[in-house]
């Protein structure tokens, strides 16, 4: 009787302790979960504000490699901040159920445009730089044919990086409408506004990038053509720039200098990488909030 009372103790003690495992599991996921407002917002509102007080560098004067690859840095922070707050339940749920959700799908439309915007600016870098070479061997072997050549194409394709403002500075216009449902500021309006700011800073230094990188007398004769190009696309809160400094004081007539603006288009290249990927997968980490 004994070994029957033991071996049936075993089997009590057996049984209980798989279902008390779980359970204690899912109490202690439940008590972990954030409510909106969450500190990662916060934190991401600090970075925006910052990214803004950048912006006001180039008024300076500090229109540099150095401050335009920092845009880019803090770009890719803010876009890595992001995608930490859209992995919340909390902002899933309410990106795709909550009142403002009619308008995830518009800020969706605005991270796809800026991904293939980034994608042709990236691939446009890549022949800058095969352009740029190519131009230095030239005036190396001081053929003026060739030479001749090489700066119609890289202004060719400084244009063509131009030619992306317009198409980037048409997002991030998306605002929450009075005249739908009925408004009222909440944590829900509160991430809808963050994402949209997102994209509002993801403009401003894609500005910096694109026509810091077109204007510069390095790639091209004149900048005078940025202002015809934007035409009434151009929003009043947005300034293009026209060149950034370091490729502003290099040509294809100074051979000693031509090899470190070389390695300046190659550092923009790894940093607008960087800040393509980060927006990729924000871009991805939205979709999946929204077909999930």
């Amino acid at each position: 009787m004994a070994q029957k009372m033991v071996t049936s103790f075993r089997r009590s003690l057996s049984f209980p302790n798989p279902p008390s495992k779980p359970q204690k599991a899912l109490h202690v996921r439940s008590i972990s979960l954030p409510t909106l407002p969450h500190p990662i917002i916060s934190h991401l509102k600090d970075k925006i504000a910052e990214l803004k007080t950048w912006r006001l560098g180039s008024e300076s004067g500090s229109r540099t490699l150095t401050w335009l690859c920092d845009g880019l840095n803090r770009l890719k922070s803010i876009h890595e901040s992001l995608d930490d707050l859209l992995f919340l339940p909390q902002s899933r749920e309410s990106l795709r159920c909550g009142k403002y959700f009619y308008l995830t799908e518009k800020l969706l439309e605005d991270f796809l445009r800026l991904v293939d915007v980034y994608g042709m600016f990236q691939m446009l870098v890549l022949r800058l730089k095969s352009e740029y070479s190519a131009a230095q061997i030239a005036v190396r072997r001081k053929d003026d044919y060739k030479i001749a050549a090489h700066s119609k194409n890289l202004n060719k394709i400084a244009k063509e990086i131009s030619k992306l403002i317009p198409n980037v500075i048409s997002n991030g216009k998306l605002t929450l409408d009075p005249a739908g449902p009925p408004y009222e500021y909440d944590d829900e309006a509160e991430l809808i506004e963050v994402i949209n700011d997102v994209v509002k800073v993801t403009v401003l230094v894609s500005v910096a990038l694109f026509g810091g990188i077109s204007g510069s007398l390095a790639f091209r004769r004149t900048s005078t053509f940025m202002g015809l190009i934007l035409g009434k696309n151009t929003s009043k809160n947005v300034t293009v720039e026209v060149g950034i400094r370091k490729f502003q004081e290099i040509n294809l007539e100074n051979y000693k200098k031509m090899h470190e603006l070389e390695d300046c288009i190659v550092e923009i290249e790894g940093c607008g990488e960087k800040a393509f990927r980060s927006l990729i997968n924000t871009r991805v980490s939205l979709l999946n909030v929204v077909t999930q």
